[in-house]
């Protein structure tokens, strides 16, 4: 080996980054460094074993799909969190002799920056919680003053209509016209008012509440949407509330981002208290992919809403077998 080589090796092997070359088949070929804070298992126990025999099924799915994009050509860069400690980990294609030979990975701890990562989230989060009043605010307004005037309007219309139905039934007829149209706006109303509160899971009940979200999804998704909610539940209100917000974000990332052709909500009993499940059979992602959409306000929100409610949010995704968000008790997951 050439002085270069050793050198090169020596950097690699000290350095406090780990990193490994993997081969199509998912088997770790090379391991340069420590990779057990991040995998949970040395070089040497690593080293010529597949993802299937050294990682759990979950795990193993994600980075097979992580590999499968490198050896298409891609390079990216993604968050693994393991206990309190979070990596960036960087994947990319290797290639020998102008032909992809194996999948690269460098992962670095970046716990020096979660406080500064911290900070942003709070920020957002102060963000959400503001527009949480705001949208309170905005449907008590519908709610109590648009809607009761409204509601007023129709019994001034149904009195004027009742005068008038002996002396001018054709201006009658016209008042019925008018009083259909009112009766439309008001439902638009009522409708656009539940949407807007979050309350409305403790007026009304959390199937109640997902029904109304499956009617408004239907209008502009043509896939299969089907909601099973166990009827014998009894929910603490504060924890249904944020079950409902949770599914609306992930439906609406599933309809938005996966090209999915059904999607399916489940509120079940389980030992340890209520679950979710929100499955989508569309086009799944890497939960923990740095650049990717679902990373987004969408994820921020599903988090700050379990998080208020004392709940795990767990997402399982892969590119071929779609994405579930489940939502529970900590010891439940």
């Amino acid at each position: 080996m050439s002085a270069g080589l050793c050198l090169a090796q020596l950097l690699l092997e000290q350095s406090p980054a780990c990193s490994w070359l993997a081969t199509r088949g998912g088997v770790f070929e090379r391991i340069f460094g420590d990779p057990a804070p991040m995998f949970g298992k040395s070089a040497a126990e690593l080293t010529g074993r597949s993802l299937a025999e050294t990682l759990d099924s979950v795990a193993a799915a994600r980075w097979r799909d992580r590999y499968t994009r490198a050896f298409d050509g891609e390079s990216f860069a993604a968050r693994e969190r393991r206990g309190l400690t979070q990596w960036n980990v960087s994947i990319f294609p290797v290639a020998i002799d102008g032909a992809i030979g194996y999948a690269g990975g460098l992962a670095r701890e970046v716990n020096t920056w979660s406080r500064a990562e911290q900070e942003l989230r709070n920020t957002v989060l102060g963000a959400l919680k503001a527009q949480e009043f705001e949208r309170t605010m905005a449907s008590r307004f519908l709610h109590d003053s648009v809607g009761q005037n409204l509601t007023a309007l129709g019994l001034q219309l149904d009195l004027v209509r009742m005068d008038l139905e002996g002396a001018a039934p054709q201006v009658s007829a016209r008042i019925v016209e008018i009083q259909k149209v009112l009766e439309t706006m008001m439902e638009e109303v009522r409708d656009y008012s539940y949407a807007l509160n979050p309350s409305t899971v403790e007026r009304a009940g959390l199937r109640v509440a997902l029904d109304r979200l499956a009617a408004r999804l239907r209008e502009r998704f043509a896939g299969s949407l089907r909601i099973n909610v166990d009827p014998s539940l009894k929910i603490d209100p504060k924890i249904a509330s944020a079950l409902y917000q949770i599914a609306q974000e992930a439906v609406e990332n599933a309809v938005q981002h996966a090209s999915c052709s059904a999607i399916e909500i489940a509120v079940k009993s389980t030992r340890s208290g209520t679950s979710l499940e929100v499955r989508d059979n569309g086009r799944g992602f890497d939960p923990g992919d740095l650049l990717g959409g679902f990373r987004g306000l969408g994820l921020l929100s599903m988090e700050h809403y379990a998080a208020q409610a004392g709940l795990e949010l767990a997402i399982t995704s892969n590119r071929a077998a779609g994405t579930t968000v489940r939502a529970a008790l900590t010891d439940a997951i």
